[in-house]
């Protein structure tokens, strides 16, 4: 009986032995991963820069180069116009935009390309002659908003400036047409009295009278719209007002 007892005691212990070496976990060494290929790095590395590379870019506008000896060049006063201009329409026929790199200017056909140059900071600008001025003596271009900030003249409000005119499809195109225009008289009446003398004096010229941002103004078209006629007007007409006087004006 006892022999019986210890037989089965041993058979369940050999068991129990065989039940927990079946469950029992293997302990497993640590191996680390393998460092990641040339190629994985390369790319994780590429990865940022491509995509700086292809997210938008702010858009800044760009300035045309202008090549070769220019046409013209001239010194001398620049200022620069915006209210009440803006959104007017220029002499070329377009609305002004000040934010635009454009000016003004008297005698240079309209749609010329010129690169004007601060001459004491030598900051320089590329802008298109898009309308007529300024008229005020002694200045020789009134730039934009946008193109005053370029050069530099923004706040002193004046600066003296060379101006170089180079080729364009408008330039030197078709053969200028001149007038004279005399003006800003603050007083309409006074403009008025002007334009009735004058249209006594050039009985075959065209004169108006008109209402512009500055005053009231006279133009003197000639019936021959040619600089040396529209020179000879403005030579003989002699304004007792020192801010109203003739100015030699290419309408083209």
């Amino acid at each position: 009986m006892n022999s019986a007892r210890l037989a089965t005691a041993a058979l369940l212990s050999a068991f129990a032995l065989l039940f927990i070496g079946c469950h029992r976990e293997t302990t497993r060494a640590y191996r680390p991963p393998p460092p990641p290929s040339a190629d994985a790095n390369a790319s994780a590395t590429q990865s940022p820069r491509r995509n700086r590379e292809e997210s938008p870019r702010p858009e800044v506008e760009q300035q045309p180069d202008l090549y070769g000896k220019p046409l013209s060049s001239e010194t001398g006063l620049a200022s620069w116009y915006g209210p009440p201009y803006s959104g007017r329409k220029g002499a070329d026929g377009t609305v002004y935009d000040q934010n635009a790199m454009t000016a003004a200017h008297l005698t240079l056909p309209l749609g010329t390309m010129v690169r004007v140059t601060n001459l004491a900071t030598h900051q320089s600008a590329v802008v298109r002659i898009t309308d007529r001025g300024p008229f005020v003596k002694g200045r020789i271009i009134d730039l934009s908003l946008a193109a005053a900030k370029a050069v530099g003249i923004y706040r002193p409000g004046v600066a003296r400036v060379r101006v170089d005119a180079f080729a364009s499809s408008a330039y030197p195109g078709p053969p200028g047409r001149w007038c004279v225009q005399v003006g800003a008289f603050s007083r309409e009446k006074d403009a008025v009295k002007l334009k009735d003398q004058l249209s006594r004096r050039y009985t075959t010229a065209k004169v108006i009278e008109f209402a512009g941002p500055t005053g009231h103004w006279v133009r003197v078209n000639p019936l021959l719209p040619d600089k040396a006629h529209a020179t000879q007007v403005a030579e003989s007409i002699h304004s007792p007002d020192p801010d109203a006087q003739p100015y030699l004006v290419r309408t083209n």
